[in-house]
């Protein structure tokens, strides 16, 4: 049985599919994921685009459906792979690499996603992970986010 942590990181995962999902269609195509890297200052060769839709794409249809890209999100994948993926996406949010996001980061981010966030909505968003009340979201805040805090044993 699912716990709410767990529930709650799946819908998370079924809105970030539908921000690759552009054309809405269930499934993320290779164009669509080369548009979106694009559309975030990554230009991405064919071959490394290629390679990463092989890694996603578990059934083998040349697309990633929903139930794929959240095997991959959740367990589909080692943790040394999983927080190597963690800290490119801290990168993209990183816009001038200071290693912190700040609110200015997160609203470019989003706008090139198609979001629109004012700088208020934003800092709310950075408020709910920032650990050190500086403002602004360091990896760790950013690790927590993306993962959920660390598993006690």
């Amino acid at each position: 049985m699912m716990n709410t942590t767990q529930i709650g990181s799946i819908d998370q995962l079924k809105l970030v599919f539908e921000k690759f999902d552009v054309n809405g269609d269930g499934k993320i195509s290779n164009s669509e994921l080369g548009s979106l890297m694009s559309s975030l200052g990554h230009s991405v060769k064919k071959e490394e685009l290629q390679r990463m839709m092989e890694e996603m794409d578990s059934d083998g249809d040349g697309f990633v459906d929903l139930n794929e890209f959240i095997e991959l999100h959740t367990n589909g994948m080692d943790s040394a792979k999983v927080l190597d993926d963690v800290k490119n996406a801290f990168l993209i949010f990183d816009m001038n690499g200071d290693g912190s996001i700040s609110p200015q980061d997160l609203q470019k981010v989003l706008r090139n996603l198609g979001q629109s966030c004012s700088i208020a909505e934003c800092r709310r968003m950075i408020n709910g992970f920032d650990s050190d009340g500086d403002g602004m979201m360091n990896f760790e805040d950013f690790k927590v986010m993306m993962m959920g805090p660390p598993q006690q044993t």
